[in-house]
């Protein structure tokens, strides 16, 4: 296995277990005062191994020019809907990018998303996390694409982000402002969110539903025109009924 894989699964991990080590009661690594901290320290590595593997598998500058503009367009296509709470058209043309461009672009789609659009709505510490789990969407749904699922299942893969996406904010949340850190008061942060959560899972299912076809058609023929390389699986083209 290559060095660059294994350190990328290794800060993957360290990134889960940041999330999941205070749930253990007494937790593992309660000598931290600072939890939340650490955990964006970890996420924030991930996603710097994530960067670090697409600099090395991009082949040229049309590629690199590509990604940086469906992150700009996804970007921008967020901040109009800010007003109107947790209803994110950006995941939508993430999913859809992840689903022909491969895992790597991806997860460079949402990363940049939330980088630039943030710029606007406001930099925080939640911008990492946003990073993390809209990079994880577009990851997922290149091995989506494995499955041929159809319209129908494009649309529930959008819905189920929407509450992956609820849940890894919230666990942002839980672990910097939330004490003690335990699976009761873990469950109520999601509850608190559930509304939110829904709403942008219902957004979700209502744009893969209605241009989510149209969208990768589209990202097919730029797949195609730029000679994209992919491997294994996603070299097979996945036609959506």
């Amino acid at each position: 296995m290559k060095p660059r894989y294994v350190f990328l699964a290794v800060i993957s991990g360290l990134a889960v277990a940041s999330f999941l080590a205070p749930v253990v009661s007494p937790s593992p690594l309660g000598i931290l005062q600072n939890w939340g901290l650490m955990s964006i320290v970890l996420v924030a590595l991930t996603i710097v191994a994530f960067f670090f593997e697409f600099e090395t598998k991009a082949t040229g500058s049309k590629e690199i020019a590509l990604i940086g503009i469906l992150g700009t367009v996804s970007a921008v296509v967020r901040i109009p809907f800010a007003a109107i709470p947790s209803v994110q058209p950006c995941t939508y043309l993430i999913i859809c990018s992840g689903y022909v461009f491969g895992p790597l672009a991806g997860f460079m789609v949402g990363a940049i998303t939330a980088l630039v659009s943030n710029f606007f709505l406001g930099q925080g510490p939640w911008t990492i996390y946003q990073m993390f789990a809209w990079g994880l969407s577009g990851v997922s749904a290149s091995y989506l694409r494995r499955l041929n699922p159809g319209r129908r299942g494009l649309i529930f893969f959008g819905v189920v982000w929407g509450y992956l996406f609820g849940i890894v904010m919230n666990l942002w949340f839980w672990a910097a402002f939330v004490y003690p850190l335990t699976p009761r008061t873990f469950l109520v942060s999601l509850l608190n969110s559930l509304w939110f959560d829904t709403a942008h899972a219902v957004a979700n299912a209502i744009f893969l539903g209605l241009w989510g076809n149209k969208t990768i058609s589209i990202l097919e023929r730029f797949r195609k025109r730029f000679q994209w390389q992919t491997s294994g699986p996603e070299k097979r083209a996945a036609a959506l009924p």
